[in-house]
This record gives C-alpha cells, sequence and structure tokens, in this order.
C-alpha cells in the first residue's frame, strides 16, 4: 500500500543543464519568431517552459498573439534541437540524488513522479543522458499548464490512475529547489521540501517556510525520514 507521494522537480533539484539549454532556447526562438527576446538574462528558476517562452518575447516587444501564433513551432523547435545538442557532458546529477532516488525506488509504499516546468520532451531528455529517467512512471509538465500551481492537481490525478489510491494532500510531498516547488505544493496543502541546490539559498527558502529545508540530498537516510514525516491537516 503506498503511503506517499513523492513528485521531484527537475531542474537545480536533481540535475543542472549547462550554458546549452538557454542557448538552444534563444536559437529556437529565433528560427520561429526572428528574435530571442531576453533568454540570454532572463531567470528561468522554477519557472515553467511554456511561461519562459511568453515572458522572453514579450520582453523583446512580441504581442501575446504574436507568440501564441507560433508557440507549438516554437515548443517542436526547442525540444528537437536539445535533443539535436545535448550530451551527457552537459549534464551534472546532483549529489546525493541517485542514492535517494534508489532508496525510495526500493520501497514498496512510495511512488515517485515529476513536478517541473520542463516540457515533457525535453526533461524526460535530461532524466536519459545521466540515467534516471526509469526512476518516473509519470509526471506533470509545462505541457499540462501555463500555471505551476494547477501541476500538483495534475499529478495527483495522474497517481490515482495508476495505482487507484486518492492520495490526500497529507500523503503528497513535493520537492525543489525554489520558492515556486514550496508554492505549488501550499496550493494542493501538500508538503514542501526544499533544496539548495539552485539558485536558491538555505536563507531565501526558509523565509517560503517549507516542510524541511536541506542543503543537498547527500544524507539519504534523514531526506527520507522527512519524506515520511506526517503532514498536519
Amino acid at each position: 500500500m503506498y503511503r506517499k507521494l513523492v513528485l521531484f522537480d527537475i531542474d537545480g533539484t536533481l540535475l543542472k543543464v549547462g550554458a546549452m539549454n538557454r542557448r538552444v532556447l534563444a536559437d529556437a526562438l529565433l528560427e520561429v519568431y526572428g528574435t530571442e527576446g531576453s533568454t540570454g538574462t532572463h531567470d528561468f528558476s522554477g519557472k515553467m517552459d511554456s511561461a519562459i517562452i511568453y515572458e522572453v518575447l514579450q520582453n523583446g516587444g512580441l504581442q501575446k498573439d504574436e507568440i501564441a501564433g507560433k508557440f507549438d513551432q516554437a515548443k517542436a523547435a526547442y525540444i528537437a534541437l536539445f535533443r539535436k545538442r545535448a550530451r551527457p557532458s552537459d549534464i551534472t546529477l546532483l549529489e546525493g540524488v541517485r542514492e535517494l532516488l534508489d532508496a525510495l525506488s526500493s520501497r514498496s509504499d512510495i511512488l515517485l513522479g515529476l513536478l517541473t516546468g520542463n516540457f515533457e520532451a525535453s526533461g524526460r531528455h535530461k532524466l536519459k543522458l545521466p540515467g534516471i529517467d526509469h526512476y518516473f512512471p509519470f509526471g506533470a509538465f509545462a505541457d499540462d499548464a501555463l500555471d505551476r500551481n494547477e501541476l500538483p492537481r495534475i499529478a495527483h490525478e495522474r497517481a490515482r490512475q495508476i495505482t487507484g489510491k486518492n492520495f490526500s494532500p497529507t500523503e503528497i510531498v513535493i520537492i525543489g529547489d525554489t520558492e515556486h516547488d514550496i508554492r505549488c505544493a501550499k496550493a494542493l496543502d501538500a508538503r514542501s521540501i526544499a533544496v539548495a541546490t539552485g539558485n536558491f539559498s538555505m536563507q531565501e527558502l526558509s523565509r517560503h517556510q517549507p516542510g524541511a529545508l536541506f542543503q543537498n540530498f547527500v544524507e539519504t537516510g534523514e531526506v527520507i525520514t522527512e519524506i515520511l514525516t506526517p503532514q498536519l491537516s
């Protein structure tokens, strides 16, 4: 019987991607729209790929309807370029991640999934390069919504379809490296675990009051203890 549904963010939480990811998006937008907008300087942390495309292009002077008209083409161009260019050397798996995923996946009472601002195809490719994609049978992605706070409910429903169990909010844990991950957990009244392996410091993350906060995932046992800690309803 599953006790916990554990949903992981990707970038800054499980792994980091080199500067090529930003360059790929810029090149895809240049190809489709003739401009990369503010891609070179925009803060991507915790944001949805879909929302990032709108934000950087609006910063470059395009209107929403102009962006929407070619959005699917831009998304496809970005995914195709990322798959073509990304190499294992572009991906840094963060400390303790593989050990944590090994330990969690060996338990019959925990269901792992993704909750990420990545498009599914590019996000899955990021995970495949270091060989951790197989830990995550399902997820909620930028393909599913523009607002990250909508993703927990989508992931919750997909977990129900897979397992037949209707996880209560107190049985759901969302793990990420930004304030956006903490906020989307609160949108579902789920427990959040924050990790300071991205662009947010321990101090910055603590201000958003996550259920638990770690510098990294090196101490596997301590992280699992927090995952299993009951969430007060």
